[in-house]
């Protein structure tokens, strides 16, 4: 009998997956994550190949930083509603559908450019790319956290990822694969018709119940707006700014203090070694010789697939462990991981060394992936989950991406350094001393991961955290409000 009442138990988990929001949540996921590569590495890739310099690569990775900035916007989008959108699909859908047609719009547009004669289009249509990317992602997730119960959200989230990572399949092997097939053209207008898939999933998404935040501090606010004789119209809009914009911060800062910014540091710095090392990855491909074919077999294929090992690792792990312990190990291994390219550079271009890269860097950055967003999802007061997940997301991206853009500076400093690339040229012969440079550059990265694990250990140690029960709490803090 209590087997028989574990199988129904199972059953009744694993028929949230089959229900008709968790399929949408699977398309949404894909169509959030085939933008991604194609204004990262894949598009390093083609302007590699069209002879493109590694500085101007490293100094076009810039344009992600909408991604890391999208918390500035985050909360227009919470409470700015679209003419006629609005009314026919609802607030998040709005926003979304408006997002996905003009990133197909700039998937077109780079389809049309040639980064060979003419780098500047190819910049402005990869600019708008990503914000309406970004755009895409808030309304997606502020649609998942309305769309379910807390206890589906697992739910959601795992078809999310899933249909991220079959996205990044696309995008990175499969825009690969016709590329050398056919043409880079043909390649990006293939992934500006696969957003159609987010298209009908946003047209077809159940319209959900939109919860207005409340404003921590309202009667601060109210004594203000007496005191400076604001009324009627402009007091609605201070009301709205002050809702929109300042409450979710005020209630992040309002219950962590000064350490608030310790952790935004921890989650800012945690990635950084990946960040900085990831822009450089396709370029040392095909440097070393690889064929496009082999990348996209290898890196953006079977390297997904890693992935999504580590990343279901780092979730056992986390349950196990706890959020801290898991995210110490993460940083530790994700630091680590960066000098297997090191070895890599020695070796060349052979593909069973590729494979082997690929393996250990995927699985580990999986890993410490998922631990990550584990720990972000254990600061964020679900009254402004979608505001302040929006903040931890862009402060983890915010000092790799500016790194990011300078290490084609960084690879072109150290291969024009005799000192520096001699000897490695000597010792590996089948680098040059244009190609020497990666090497430095990766043991560069790998210590880059050292100030995220001192601040780990700063906190494990010193601040009470989630993975802490005797963390304090104050009479006035509800569920999922703890310090």
């Amino acid at each position: 009998m209590p087997a028989m009442t574990r199988a129904r138990g199972w059953a009744s988990s694993l028929a949230v997956y089959l229900e008709y929001r968790s399929i949408i949540m699977l398309l949404l996921g894909f169509s959030s994550g085939l933008p991604f590569l194609l204004v990262f590495s894949t598009l390093s890739a083609w302007l590699r190949e069209a002879g493109i310099s590694r500085t101007d690569i490293g100094l076009m990775s810039y344009v992600g930083l909408a991604y890391t900035i999208k918390f500035l916007w985050a909360p227009v989008l919470d409470h700015l509603h679209l003419p006629v959108l609005n009314r026919l699909l609802g607030k998040r859908r709005a926003w979304m559908l408006l997002a996905q047609l003009v990133a197909a719009g700039a998937l077109a547009g780079l389809s049309l450019s040639d980064p060979a004669h003419a780098l500047m289009p190819v910049v402005i249509c990869a600019l708008v790319l990503a914000f309406a990317s970004a755009t895409q992602d808030i309304s997606i997730d502020a649609w998942r956290i309305e769309a379910a119960s807390d206890e589906k959200q697992g739910a959601l989230a795992a078809l999310y990822q899933l249909g991220y990572r079959v996205a990044l399949i696309a995008s990175g092997a499969g825009a690969l694969y016709l590329a050398e097939g056919v043409s880079w053209s043909a390649a990006y207008l293939a992934m500006a018709a696969l957003m159609g898939v987010g298209i009908l999933a946003a047209l077809f998404a159940p319209r959900v119940a939109e919860a207005e935040a409340p404003a921590v501090g309202e009667e601060a606010l109210e004594s203000f707006a007496r005191r400076h004789h604001i009324e009627g119209r402009a007091q609605r809009i201070v009301t709205f700014l002050y809702r929109a914009v300042v409450a979710p911060f005020v209630d992040f800062f309002q219950r962590y203090g000064w350490w608030a910014l310790v952790l935004l540091a921890l989650i800012g710095l945690y990635r950084v070694p990946d960040f900085v090392m990831g822009v450089m990855a396709n370029p040392l491909y095909i440097d070393l010789g690889f064929e496009l074919s082999t990348i996209a077999t290898v890196v953006k294929l079977y390297g997904i697939w890693m992935t999504i090992g580590g990343a279901l690792v780092g979730g056992i792990v986390s349950a196990r462990l706890g959020v801290l312990p898991s995210l110490l190990l993460g940083a530790i291994a994700a630091t680590g991981t960066n000098l297997i390219f090191v070895w890599l550079a020695l070796q060349g271009a052979d593909p069973v060394a590729l494979a082997i890269t690929i393996s250990i860097e995927n699985f580990f950055g999986g890993f410490a992936g998922t631990c990550l967003i584990a720990y972000m999802s254990s600061l964020v007061n679900h009254e402004f989950a979608a505001t302040q997940y929006a903040l931890f997301s862009s402060a983890f991206a915010l000092p790799g991406k500016i790194l990011g853009g300078l290490s084609g500076v960084m690879v072109d400093g150290f291969s024009a350094s005799p000192r520096i690339a001699g000897p490695i040229a000597e010792a590996a012969p089948h680098l040059t001393m244009q190609t020497a440079g990666y090497v430095p550059f990766f043991i560069t990265t790998a210590l880059m991961g050292l100030p995220a694990i001192l601040l780990i250990l700063l906190v494990m140690h010193v601040r009470p955290g989630p993975d802490k029960p005797e963390a304090a709490k104050r009479p006035d803090q509800g569920p999922g409000k703890a310090a």
